[in-house]
């Protein structure tokens, strides 16, 4: 008989077999790959952004919002922090984010492995799990081997990465517990729009505003940098409104963004683009429109807005018409896109939706099934680009093997 059975060795499973270990004599972590952390190699393009220091409920996304508070709190930020530096990793921090000072992600692959073994975690690789069942124990089955245990973590990660080994194997074992899944879509994805212009704008890339609008009311707004592609739009900004694209298109509702190109400038709509080029113009005498806009924006793009305003690029700001400063500025502030979808999962960070948190105890356990504990991507929590992901991996990882005595 096993104490405690963790399924899935990746962010979360790793952690949560530490603390179970803490509190329990023998703790299996099954691992089909033939190593631990996949997942976390390719994590912040390879440097692995494990945590935030900018940390508030605003970055964490839910079907029952009303959860969040329970796991985001102080003490299990701090907590995190503390570990981290306890297993022997030194943060490089720039902008909020939290590095390893290695700049690579096999540092805090290589430190979990290690104090998973020092804490007396038995590793099993290459084995997968096929099937769970629960009598008064759990029976757990794999291409091998029945192993039995009387507490079960699933950490089996969601549909995102699937060539990391996410194949959405959790979320039917949880159906089969009678538990309740929130539809599972890819989120943190760049997304695909109908525009008859995309090869032109393709390769640019631009700091902007974007306000997602659904069904014509705004939902949303993020800053930074976008990349226009031969697509549609992708980057962090756009990373981060994509969850509710996502839903929003399953639901069959009308997505549209609007970029504004002008939003480091502090301009809002063409009145403000109309004031700042009548002092630009000024400031900088006998300049065309072209010249006026290539110091600020990517000439491809200055190009497309100038051709879609019906603006000939030799064209004086003085001798523009009222009404084409007014197209010109409304494309520059609020340049409408309407998007049709989003890349599949193998293309997105982690997913919206999962296990109803409605259904799950403040200990990560299941309230259907006792004995179950549910973690990371496979609980229907998701947060934004920046270290967000990996942190609700730990702290709810924490939680769930902390708790099992």
């Amino acid at each position: 008989m096993i104490d405690v059975i963790v399924i899935g060795a990746g962010a979360s499973g790793l952690i949560s077999s530490i603390y179970a270990a803490k509190n329990n004599k023998k703790v299996l972590l099954i691992e089909k790959n033939k190593d631990c952390g996949k997942k976390l190699l390719i994590t912040g393009n390879g440097r692995c952004n494990y945590y935030n220091e900018n940390q508030n409920i605003k970055y964490y996304h839910s079907n029952d919002y009303d959860f969040l508070p329970f796991i985001i709190k102080k003490q299990y930020l701090e907590e995190v922090k503390s570990f981290f530096e306890k297993i022997g990793i030194v943060p490089k921090i720039k902008d909020g984010y939290y590095y390893p000072y290695s700049n690579q992600a096999t540092s805090i692959q290589t430190a979990l492995i290690k104090e998973a073994k020092i804490s007396g975690v038995d590793i099993l690789l290459g084995e997968e799990v096929v099937k769970i069942e629960k009598k008064e124990t759990f029976k757990v089955y794999t291409e091998n081997h029945i192993f039995e245990s009387k507490n079960i973590i699933l950490a089996t990660g969601s549909k995102a990465y699937p060539k990391t080994g996410s194949n959405g194997f959790g979320y039917d074992i949880l159906k089969e517990f009678g538990h309740t899944i929130h539809p599972v879509l890819p989120a943190l994805v760049s997304l695909k729009a109908d525009t008859p212009y995309l090869k032109e704008w393709h390769g640019i890339r631009s700091d902007v505003k974007l306000a997602l609008f659904e069904n014509d009311k705004k939902i949303g707004e993020d800053v930074g940098e976008v990349q226009l592609t031969n697509y549609g739009i992708s980057g962090i900004c756009t990373f981060n409104l994509s969850g509710k694209v996502s839903l929003g298109l399953y639901q069959h509702k009308k997505e549209h963004i609007n970029i504004n190109f002008l939003y480091p400038f502090s301009l809002e709509n063409e009145e403000d683009f109309i004031i700042w080029m009548n002092k630009r113009n000024n400031k900088i005498q006998k300049r065309t429109i072209s010249d006026l806009l290539d110091g600020i924006l990517n000439y491809k793009l200055v190009n497309l807005m100038l051709k879609l305003s019906g603006i000939k690029n030799e064209t004086y700001w003085d001798d523009l018409s009222e009404k084409l400063k007014k197209c010109l500025g409304r494309y520059l502030t609020s340049f409408h896109i309407l998007i049709v979808g989003t890349n599949d999962f193998d293309a997105s960070q982690t997913c919206t939706g999962g296990v109803s948190l409605k259904e799950i105890k403040q200990n990560m356990e299941s309230k259907i099934i006792e004995g179950l504990y549910v973690t990371g991507e496979l609980l229907d929590i998701y947060g934004d680009c920046g270290g967000y992901n990996l942190t609700i991996a730990w702290i709810t990882g924490m939680i769930a093997g902390g708790s099992i005595k």
